[in-house]
């Protein structure tokens, strides 16, 4: 029998160890892309806080937040209560749908260019270049010894990445509070434990996916490498190598010496030294592609300089592939992103939108909740009528104070009050006033004179004063025990 030594390989490895990628810098169209779009997402991110928006003098005038606190959420002139989190669900439906419009359409673009993992990466790296050097300053860096050089460049590459990671999660918890109060409380010592918990956590984490674990969030952490496939077909745009174009690869001179033994790839590898997560687009698709397209930008370059087509290395379809290993023309880009499963997805995606905004369009302002005590259910008074109690809510979506009136129907001699009246000035309605974007809450006693039907459902009416806005809510007035006495 063999022995457990002889069984297992000392060389095995349950999984391969980590490599640096220190990518090479680039220039060109996709590179630029990126530079654009990564500057208007950080743009969004750290200046959003800071938009003022008027609402008036009762509410926020910070154009996106989230109030905790009141249970509100605003995003310039929309305002959301906690009743209507179902927009919320809409946007996220409608963020999901996008993602899968994209990419059905044109793969892992959102992976390429605007994931906050890539975005954050990006800046962290061009940080790195520009205290370490370009790729190959980086690899002798890090196989110099330490010394007073190395400790200076990696302490000062640390110090931007902590400061950049910092004001990422001081970002964050600006969209829960007032920004500058916030800015100020915090700096003082007098912000809430969960805001200082909250930016710790947050550098810590942007520190660390950032600088160190790059790549592998992209391959090992993120599902959505490993989801998108499902989203993708023989359609879809996705950057691919030609092989059938680039292969057999041979260097400028051997391709010189021996004329149509070699393709056009010159086996340059700076495709290699230029992708973010340090994979070979040569050797197919493959998980840790996010699609950002600098190997066509670093291909191109050198087919420029040795005189070759570009596009050995291209945003192209599996279908446009197989037409172009042909010999055969590319079907037209219209025709690449308006097919049925593109157009599903469209239609879905501005059904739901265009639904958030009817509803928001023609939301009312103002609402009534009631609920009937249930102990006692009825109160049987010395006069022979009965009385219910019920508990009252009313919402003012305004930013500003309401008079609402509520009123009431369908009981036979019924009369109300409220908490703050008496049964002397009962009547078949009541004026209350609700404060700013708030919620009022009363106490409401329904009374009618007694012998009539076990139970019977009336109507509570709350109508603004100023606009005649209105809403109205079903419910019941109890005798008599349902079961009889």
């Amino acid at each position: 029998m063999s022995s457990p030594e002889e069984i297992l390989d000392p060389e095995l490895k349950l999984y391969e160890a980590r490599k640096n990628v220190f990518p090479k810098a680039v220039n060109g169209t996709f590179r630029r892309l990126k530079w654009v779009i990564m500057a208007i997402t950080l743009a969004i991110y750290y200046v959003t806080p800071w938009i003022r928006w008027d609402r008036g003098p009762y509410a926020p005038d910070q154009a996106v937040l989230v109030d905790l606190a009141n249970r509100r959420f605003y995003m310039f002139g929309i305002e959301i209560w906690p009743h209507e989190f179902y927009y919320v669900a809409g946007m996220l439906v409608m963020a999901g749908i996008g993602l899968f419009l994209v990419t059905s359409a044109v793969g892992r673009a959102w992976c390429g260019y605007s994931c906050p993992q890539t975005v954050w990466t990006d800046l962290f790296q061009h940080v790195e270049r520009a205290i370490d050097g370009d790729r190959n300053a980086q690899f002798k860096l890090q196989d110099a010894p330490w010394g007073p050089k190395k400790i200076g460049k990696r302490l000062a590459k640390w110090s931007v990445w902590l400061f950049i990671a910092f004001w990422t999660g001081g970002a964050w918890i600006m969209y829960f509070a007032d920004a500058p109060t916030l800015v100020v409380d915090f700096w003082t010592g007098q912000a809430a434990f969960v805001a200082y918990a909250t930016v710790g956590v947050l550098t810590l984490t942007t520190f660390v996916f950032g600088g160190f674990m790059r790549e592998q969030v992209c391959i090992y952490m993120c599902p959505w490498p490993r989801i998108q496939t499902a989203m993708m077909d023989e359609k879809s745009l996705t950057v691919t190598y030609k092989d059938w174009r680039g292969e057999p690869r041979g260097s400028v001179k051997k391709a010189e010496a021996q004329p149509g033994s070699f393709g056009d790839c010159i086996d340059c590898n700076q495709c290699v030294a230029v992708c973010p997560t340090g994979i070979d687009i040569r050797e197919g698709p493959q998980i840790g592609c996010i699609t950002c397209a600098l190997c066509i930008d670093a291909c191109d370059k050198v087919m420029d300089q040795v005189g070759r087509p570009r596009g050995l290395i291209d945003y192209a379809t599996l279908e446009d592939a197989d037409l172009e290993k042909a010999g055969k023309p590319h079907n037209p880009i219209l025709k690449t992103l308006l097919r049925p499963r593109t157009i599903v997805y469209s239609s879905i995606w501005g059904a739901i939108g265009l639904a958030m905004l009817f509803a928001v369009g023609n939301r009312t302002r103002i609402d009534i909740s009631a609920n009937h005590d249930r102990n006692p259910v009825y109160v049987q008074l010395a006069d022979g009528h009965v009385r219910n109690s019920y508990t009252v809510n009313l919402r003012n979506m305004e930013n500003r104070p309401r008079e609402m009136i509520i009123g009431m129907s369908a009981i036979e001699g019924g009369a109300m009050w409220s908490n703050a009246g008496s049964r002397e000035t009962a009547g078949q309605t009541l004026v209350t006033t609700v404060s700013p974007d708030s919620i009022a809450r009363l106490r409401l006693y329904v009374a009618a004179p007694g012998a009539g039907p076990v139970r019977e459902e009336f109507a509570l009416t709350v109508t603004a004063a100023d606009d005649a806005e209105a809403k109205d809510i079903d419910e019941v007035f109890f005798e008599r025990p349902e079961t009889g006495e």
